[in-house]
């Protein structure tokens, strides 16, 4: 952690906090129509997105409560989906400034996001609490204020409306994941695959004993786990195809 101050200051976090908010109100504004669909309630679905902050660890809980998943299930799901925000926490610790003691570090944790990591470590100099908090502000805002317009929504809307708005979510994962698959060819080989085999439990006869929660752990670890095999990323950024190694 940095002994320097940041200059930065909570309005900073605002400005830059805020396409980030935009952009989480019309996701989760699909959130809230697919948690309803589901079968949630309104109060339901809001809760979810007020006490957390993971597109898709929101939608992977909902699949696993609909399909009356176990605890167990629900604690897999969540640690193989957002374990990725550890990596970014030790990362964003080494940007922080001496200001950002352990209780204010566990604060900022609750709002960090992919979006919000990426805006912090871009930062030129070390980022303080109050920036950070103006940084996530506006997108706790706009992902709590999308889901509930999105679920009441959901309640008023035509069935067929609401449907093909429920895919927002979707689409909204479909464009995270492009621009990496297409820089990196290892990236889009482990959607293919983790697709492949959600495919094979959900229509195989002899796989109709996994239940949606562990289908979603088991398909995720296994794609990862050929592909890191496969097709491992180089530890060299010099080399070609996103820094993934090449193949013989």
């Amino acid at each position: 952690m940095s002994q320097r101050i940041s200059p930065y200051r909570y309005r900073h976090g605002l400005r830059d906090g805020l396409p980030i908010g935009l952009g989480y109100l019309s996701v989760s504004f699909g959130f809230g129509i697919s948690a309803v669909g589901e079968g949630l309630r309104v109060l339901e679905a809001l809760i979810i997105s007020m006490t957390n902050l993971t597109s898709a660890g929101q939608v992977a809980g909902v699949t696993v409560i609909v399909a009356a998943g176990t605890l167990f299930e629900m604690i897999l799901t969540q640690l193989v989906i957002n374990l990725r925000y550890s990596l970014m926490g030790i990362t964003l610790t080494q940007r922080l400034d001496a200001r950002c003691t352990t209780p204010r570090r566990m604060l900022m944790s609750f709002g960090l996001t992919d979006e919000i990591f990426a805006v912090a470590v871009s930062k030129p100099y070390p980022v303080g609490p109050s920036y950070f908090y103006g940084l996530m502000t506006l997108p706790y805002i706009g992902w709590a204020g999308g889901t509930l317009l999105g679920a009441l929504a959901g309640q008023i809307l035509p069935t067929e409306l609401r449907m093909s708005m429920g895919i927002m979510i979707y689409a909204m994962f479909v464009a995270i994941v492009l621009p990496p698959a297409k820089k990196e060819h290892g990236v889009a080989l482990v959607v293919m695959l983790a697709a492949a085999l959600s495919c094979c439990v959900r229509f195989l006869p002899f796989l109709q004993w996994i239940s949606g929660g562990f289908s979603i752990i088991i398909c995720a670890v296994i794609a990862a786990a050929v592909m890191a095999i496969v097709k491992p990323i180089s530890e060299d950024p010099s080399d070609g195809d996103g820094g993934q190694a090449h193949e013989a």
